[in-house]
């Protein structure tokens, strides 16, 4: 038992190293791709100079003075600015480093143009603002997605051949589309055609002040960018759920149990669903990160107010800040869910070995 611990404990740690090499290398290409290379520094000095300069020159205080004073003027202001803003430093390496250690601290700075509702500049509080209406639309989404594919993929695995069977087969490539494919459809026939579901946003204006009105109003709005979400997924997890589940309902101990006279039910939990957990939630947590990045064209597409609408806000403003913040966050997201995967592959599936000694034996 000891030993066994002690290799858990082991693989645990490995992964997590190599985790983070993979995470900090990650954040460090995205700084450097966001700033492109350093460029958007001179951009920035370029737009900080122009600004100080009309700033200067168009004070009524300062009329009247030479044009030398108010050029000396310019330049100890632009020292100033530049100082505060780090930018009289190199960007390689110092002020690239820089940014890889906030970021990675999660010391995400301060926004350069956007701001939060509440007037925050801090890119933290920005985040936190937003981050809860992604999450209410996208765990309500994979909650459904989750639970009707796994009851629909195992009663199909029990009716191999049938028509409805045939016709998962022949949807699955459905789920190829993007959501927000799906949106354009569903705002353009529901909105714009019948009028009969909101086209987008999170609540109705004026927000309704009665708790249950005000949570009608959003669950009115979810219905739409939902739908599209699950469209996107819902037949293709099917497909491969069902897939996975006739594979393990022809093993030789599934047909004994059958013979035995166990139930439908009991065959189900303890002979099918338990060994195809691991590859199930292999493709769980695979989509959950493919979607995550995906909702930046969902949130866009039904103006929801998420993390997604406002990395895209982010993109158009060049709120180099922000964006990195985002990435930051979709990479901590991405390497604790591979981490939990590796984790739960070794607790789940007793074929997987946590060590060299262990695989040879």
């Amino acid at each position: 038992m000891r030993q066994d611990v002690i290799k858990l404990g082991g693989f645990v740690l490995r992964r997590a190293l190599w985790l983070g090499l993979a995470l900090v290398v990650a954040i460090y290409l995205t700084i450097i791709i966001a700033n492109m290379g350093g460029a958007l520094d001179e951009i920035r000095k370029t737009e900080i100079r122009g600004d100080v300069a009309v700033s200067i020159v168009m004070n009524p205080a300062n009329k009247g003075l030479p044009p030398s004073v108010l050029q000396q003027m310019i330049e100890a202001e632009l020292e100033r600015e530049f100082d505060r803003l780090g930018l009289n430093q190199p960007f390689f390496p110092k002020r690239s480093f820089m940014y890889l250690w906030n970021a990675i601290s999660l010391q995400l700075g301060r926004a350069e143009y956007l701001r939060s509702d509440a007037g925050s500049a801090q890119v933290r509080l920005i985040l936190l603002e937003r981050l809860p209406t992604t999450l209410v639309l996208f765990a309500t989404a994979q909650l459904l997605i989750f639970f009707v594919s796994l009851f629909a993929a195992l009663l199909l695995s029990r009716r191999y051949g049938s028509f409805l069977d045939k016709l998962v087969i022949a949807l699955a490539p459905s789920s190829a589309a993007p959501g927000w494919f799906y949106g354009l459809f569903l705002i353009l026939i529901f909105a714009a055609v019948l009028r009969v579901l909101p086209w987008g946003n999170m609540i109705d204006v004026p927000v309704p002040e009665d708790r249950a009105l005000y949570a009608l109003s959003v669950a009115k709005h979810l219905i739409l960018p939902v739908t599209a979400v699950t469209l996107s997924n819902l037949v293709g997890n099917i497909y491969t759920w069902r897939t996975f589940f006739l594979i393990y309902s022809s093993e030789d101990y599934v047909e004994l149990a059958r013979a035995k006279g166990l139930s439908v039910r009991g065959v189900d939990t303890r002979y099918i669903l338990r060994p195809t957990m691991p590859p199930i939630l292999t493709h769980l947590l695979l989509v959950l990160i493919t979607m995550w990045m995906g909702q930046i064209v969902l949130e866009t597409v039904f103006n929801w107010p998420g993390i997604g609408r406002i990395f895209y806000w982010a993109t158009q403003a060049s709120d180099t800040p922000v964006i990195i913040g985002v990435i930051v966050i979709f990479g901590y997201l991405l390497a604790a869910t591979v981490f939990a995967l590796d984790f739960a592959y070794a607790i789940l599936d007793p074929r997987v070995r946590l060590g060299a000694g262990a695989a040879a034996r």
